[in-house]
């Protein structure tokens, strides 16, 4: 930290930490197919600039990632591997990322919703609080992952379609896109 933040009060105070799901949250989602190489790999062009706002009012920013391909067999751990390195190198105020590689119908306590990656990530930065948590998600099971660990939720819907969503009661806040949301996130690290 730099001395005008160490002069700002409201930068990093309130030691908020930012949960982000990867795909259609960071990167554009591929429709009924999963990013199984770097190849298919897109950043989102404003995931950095939301990034460079966001933490500077975020003590702690880590992705938690379902990845359920390598369980089907459709790539390797080390696929993802090249793909989450990338993702660092390019945006380098994630602090850690964290995926589940199982399969959905195995009732896994790290795949979300169950909050196992959530736990994860309070082990290793102790200073994560729930309650000073905020999850950034396109699924419902993020929002679902968001409520079983006790953290905000923000629900990314490109259509911003209202209509469609099922579980309103889950859903904080609702946009369009992580650089939509950072207002919202900003001001909920200021006023709690």
């Amino acid at each position: 930290m730099n001395k005008k933040e160490q002069n700002n009060p409201q930068i990093k105070a309130n030691n908020w930490t930012l949960f982000l799901d990867r795909d259609g949250v960071l990167n554009r989602k591929l429709e009924d197919d999963y990013v199984k190489n770097l190849e298919e790999f897109d950043i989102f062009k404003d995931s950095k600039k939301a990034l460079e706002l966001l933490s500077k009012h975020f003590e702690t920013i880590v992705v938690v990632t379902n990845q359920q391909g390598i369980g089907k067999k459709l790539m390797t751990e080390k696929d993802l591997e090249v793909i989450h390195s990338y993702l660092l190198e390019k945006l380098p105020q994630i602090h850690k990322i964290y995926f589940c590689a199982d399969l959905a119908k195995t009732n896994s306590p790290r795949r979300k919703p169950a909050i196992g990656m959530a736990i994860d990530a309070k082990e290793d930065f102790c200073k994560i609080s729930f309650k000073r948590s905020v999850i950034v998600g396109d699924s419902i099971s993020d929002m679902q992952f968001g409520r079983n660990a006790g953290m905000k939720t923000c629900f990314i819907d490109e259509e911003n379609n209202s209509e469609r969503i099922e579980n309103k009661a889950l859903i904080d806040f609702q946009t369009t896109s992580l650089i939509a949301a950072v207002p919202y996130l900003i001001r909920l690290t200021q006023e709690n």
